[in-house]
Parts: structure tokens; C-alpha cells; sequence
């Protein structure tokens, strides 16, 4: 397959690729490990996440993700002198926090997993979380920061949570990351905000934890104008009071439909910032080639990337060759879902590996004991910056042309995460 297949193709390719994935992921159970000498009962482990909606770019991913699983777990899980084969049920989100928490209480209530697992932004984790606090199932999820994660669901620092663990960057690091990678250019610090009325959109734009304070310890001059409905089809207002204001830089936290109305918007009101870096929005080769030659020098967080130096505790693959893996396997450029996703595997069954017993207590005490390096960075619960979440590594980049049709995202700023090499400057936008 390659980038130029026919619409009809990619389809084709794509629901081969989801057949197969199914089939392995069926084949953990199959009855032959059920019947092996000393062979236990299955494990169930639920994942929920965004494969269809607005967020459907966080499960591009999913049918390669789960390929290589199935590969990394076909013996199974050995628990306790006993080899479990493991099944893991995988459900779409929607995009959706209340069809969320619908098929995690499915999970939980009717086909009864041992841990239950979730990624791509609080639309989805939090929801999953809230049904496995309530029921009393171990959680394990990612792809969403810290905050929208932890005060999202009313948390309280001194109590935490008892059944749910988060591993993920904060929005602490997301404005290290971006205020180091815009200094790299001369601006007149003036910032313009896109913050949704949705769980992240709160998070990032809060007067006490999010990014204003921050922004003007830091001596940046914050253009609010409120909160906008996501699914919005006119910015005209924000672009009006970005261009009054002298706004040079634009940030926030967008889905990628949600933008790329803002910009198609901003260039026909002749709006043009020198630094434009989005969370969320950005994160997705296809949602940038989508934007045309204006997705060029687009700036955003990196989570994971080709460039992170570490590898899978699962498969030994480093960050590099399981990029390179998914291009050839998908005809596709890498994208940033595919190491946590991965990632939260490894934790998974590193838990598991380590419990003593199929039973929630003691898969929780696995989880609190975590000391893990996986494709994403070290995972370890207990020095964060609440109980239940582990932070893991953040840098910043920029979208450039790799030759021919191709992009690639290149690491600008790595504030804190020197590990991670920078591999080029900033270029504003034209």
C-alpha cells in the first residue's frame, strides 16, 4: 500500500487491517493455551477509546497497535505458577464521554474484565475512570494530561483515587514546552487563546492551574476571549480580538475539526500570526496535511516521536523501528497515539506479570509498585504529583515538508527533557 491509494483501497486495506487484528486479538483465547498443562482462565483487559467522532485521529492506530500485541502476548500471561491466555476487549468511545462510561460499565458489569484500560483526552479517560472507581476495577489510562484527568473528576490531592492510575505530561510541561520553543523567535509576547468549553478547554484555560497565570509569570500579555462550543463554525469574534490586540502568537487546546475551521477562517480575514501552537489539534499528520500548504510550521506538543530514545519493554522495538514499522505496514507517517497506546499495554501486563493473584487487590498493589522504562519514558507511580498519576516526558515541535508529499515533525524545544534531542529551530510562519 501506498500514500497515494484510491479512496476505495484505503478502505479495503483498512477493514483487512481491523480483520486481522480481531482474528490475532481472538487467537490469545484460543482453546489450545486453555487446555495446556497448568493453563488458567483467561484475562480479560478492556480498552476504550475514540476510534469514530471528532477525536477518531487518537484510534488511526488501533488495528497496528493491537496486531503487534497479540503477537507480543500469544503465550500468554504466567500468574502464580499458572499461563492465562488474555483477551482484550477493545470498544469504541465515539468521542463521546457518555457512550464512555456506557461500554465501560459493560465491561465491568457484563463481561467482567480484570482491569480495564482507556487513552485519548478526558472525553474518554475520565468517563472510563469514574465507572471503574465506582465498581471497584483496576483502571490504567493515558493520552490525557494530568489535570483534566485528576481535578476533571473532582480529585482531591490529599485522598487520590483508590482504583484508577494515570500515567501522562501536565500542563506544567506544556507551558515549559511551548514558552521555550516561542522564545526562539522574536514576538511581541502577545498571545491569543482558543480554549473549548470541554474538559481540556477548562483545564488549560483555568484562571488558578491552567495556562493564564503562567503566561503572565512569564511575561506573556493573555488575549481570552471565553470559552467557544466546540463544533463551532465561526471564529470571526476570537480573530477580530487577536487582530485588534496585536495578537503574534496563537495557542489552546483544539479538536482538529475545531481548527481547521479557526485557520481556514483566519487566513480568509487575512489574520497571520507569527507562531500558531495548538494541543490537541496538531498532534495528527492527517489533520495537518488536511490544512494544505498553510499545515507547514504549525507548532505543537510531542508526546512521542522517532526521535524519544527509549523501547518497549513488550518487544524491545525502539521508538524509531516501531515508527518504521507502522509506515511500512500502513503506507502511513507515524503518529503520536501509537507509542502510549503501546505504552499502556506494556504497563498492563507488566502489572499482571507482577500480581499475585487475579483479583483486584492485588492487581491495585501491582500497579502503586510500578517501576517501568517503556516506549514512552519511565513509569512510576508514588513520585508524582498526586497518588494516582505518573508523569512521563514532554518536548515541542514543529510541522516541516520531508520531501515530496511527506511532513515530519521536528523536536524544537525540550525543556526538561534533555534525553530527547532537539533537531532544528524555530521558523515562523511566513
Amino acid at each position: 500500500m501506498t500514500a497515494m491509494e484510491t479512496d476505495g483501497q484505503a478502505t479495503s486495506a483498512k477493514l483487512t487491517r481491523r480483520a486481522a487484528a480481531a482474528a490475532a486479538i481472538g487467537a490469545l483465547a484460543a482453546p489450545s493455551v486453555l487446555h495446556a498443562q497448568g493453563a488458567g482462565r483467561p484475562i480479560k483487559i478492556g480498552f476504550v477509546n475514540p476510534r469514530t467522532g471528532p477525536l477518531a485521529a487518537f484510534g488511526e492506530a488501533d488495528a497496528f497497535v493491537q496486531e503487534g500485541l497479540a503477537r507480543a502476548l500469544s503465550g500468554g500471561i504466567r500468574i502464580a505458577g499458572r499461563t492465562h491466555p488474555v483477551q482484550i476487549l477493545a470498544r469504541d468511545s465515539q468521542s463521546s464521554p457518555s457512550r464512555a462510561a456506557e461500554v465501560a460499565s459493560e465491561l465491568i458489569l457484563r463481561d467482567k474484565v480484570d482491569l480495564i484500560t482507556a487513552t485519548s483526552a478526558p472525553e474518554t479517560v475520565n468517563p472510563v475512570a469514574d465507572q471503574a472507581e465506582v465498581n471497584e476495577v483496576p483502571c490504567l489510562t493515558t493520552n490525557c494530561p494530568w489535570q483534566p484527568y485528576f481535578f476533571g473528576r473532582r480529585g482531591d490531592p490529599a485522598k487520590g483515587f483508590d482504583w484508577t492510575y494515570h500515567f501522562f505530561w501536565g500542563l506544567e510541561d506544556v507551558i515549559a514546552a511551548f514558552t521555550d520553543l516561542w522564545s526562539k523567535t522574536e514576538t511581541n509576547k502577545v498571545v491569543g487563546a482558543l480554549f473549548p468549553n470541554d474538559a481540556d478547554g477548562n483545564a488549560w484555560g483555568d484562571a488558578r492551574l491552567g495556562l493564564p497565570p503562567a503566561l503572565a509569570g512569564k511575561g506573556y500579555r493573555l488575549i481570552d476571549t471565553g470559552r467557544y462550543q466546540p463544533g463551532a463554525n465561526d471564529f470571526s469574534a476570537q480573530i477580530s480580538a487577536f487582530k485588534a490586540a496585536g495578537v503574534q502568537i496563537v495557542t489552546g487546546v483544539m479538536p482538529p475539526p475545531d481548527f481547521a475551521t479557526f485557520w481556514t477562517q483566519a487566513g480568509q480575514q487575512d489574520f497571520r500570526p507569527k507562531i500558531a501552537t495548538i494541543g490537541k489539534a496538531l498532534l495528527f499528520p492527517s489533520a495537518v496535511s488536511s490544512l494544505g500548504e498553510r499545515g507547514l510550521g504549525l507548532t505543537t506538543e510531542i508526546w512521542w516521536s522517532p526521535h524519544h530514545p527509549f523501547r518497549s519493554s513488550l518487544t524491545n522495538q525502539t521508538a524509531a523501528e516501531v515508527c518504521a514499522a507502522y509506515t511500512q505496514s500502513t503506507g502511513k507517517l507515524w503518529t503520536q497515539p501509537i507509542g502510549y497506546q503501546h505504552a499502556l499495554f506494556e504497563v498492563a501486563v507488566d502489572v499482571l506479570k507482577r500480581t499475585t493473584a487475579l483479583e483486584p487487590e492485588a492487581i491495585i498493589r501491582a500497579i502503586r509498585s510500578t517501576d517501568l522504562r517503556t516506549i514512552a519514558g519511565p513509569v512510576k507511580w508514588g513520585s508524582g504529583p498526586v497518588k494516582n498519576v505518573a508523569k512521563t516526558p514532554l518536548v515541542a515541535g514543529q510541522w516541516r515538508r520531508a520531501g515530496g508529499n511527506s511532513l515530519d515533525l521536528v523536536v524544537l524545544a525540550n525543556p526538561g527533557s534533555a534525553e530527547i534531542p532537539v533537531g532544528s529551530t524555530l521558523e515562523p510562519l511566513g
